[in-house]
């Protein structure tokens, strides 16, 4: 943890469907593959955040979610140039077909659990959430 000013909250959404997890090509920085996430607007709870972010993103319903981590100031340079931010990562049970917004995501798939340990194409910061919370 850093001891550095945080510049930015952001959340993250875990969806599992058949022991898979979705993953989202993102359309600008960071490049790479991820799950759904953002930047938790103001006077937004990271909970509105996650629910706002998974439905902006992917057009899917969150009805359940469960607070899997937090993290305080973690190293994470975004596309607004902040370098550290507070972070909420969610379990997210979901309702609906993902319908992706082509203006934050290129492409999705499901992923193994297996094969996300290994898979580089994921962005840093998910290398380490995922890691965090045992996935």
């Amino acid at each position: 943890m850093n001891q550095e000013k945080c510049s930015g909250r952001s959340v993250g959404a875990i969806i599992r469907k058949n022991n898979k997890i979705l993953l989202l090509e993102r359309a600008f920085f960071p490049l790479g593959w991820a799950p759904p996430g953002g930047h938790v607007d103001k006077g937004e709870t990271p909970e509105q955040a996650v629910k706002r972010e998974v439905k902006e993103e992917i057009g899917l319903k969150v009805i359940d979610c469960k607070l899997l981590a937090r993290g305080k100031r973690v190293k994470d340079v975004c596309v607004a140039k902040r370098k550290y931010h507070d972070w909420w990562v969610f379990e997210c049970k979901c309702r609906g077909r993902v319908k992706l917004n082509k203006e934050e995501s290129l492409k999705f798939k499901w992923v193994s659990v297996t094969a996300l340990k290994n898979d580089r194409a994921i962005i840093d910061i998910w290398h380490y959430w995922l890691k965090r919370i045992k996935i």
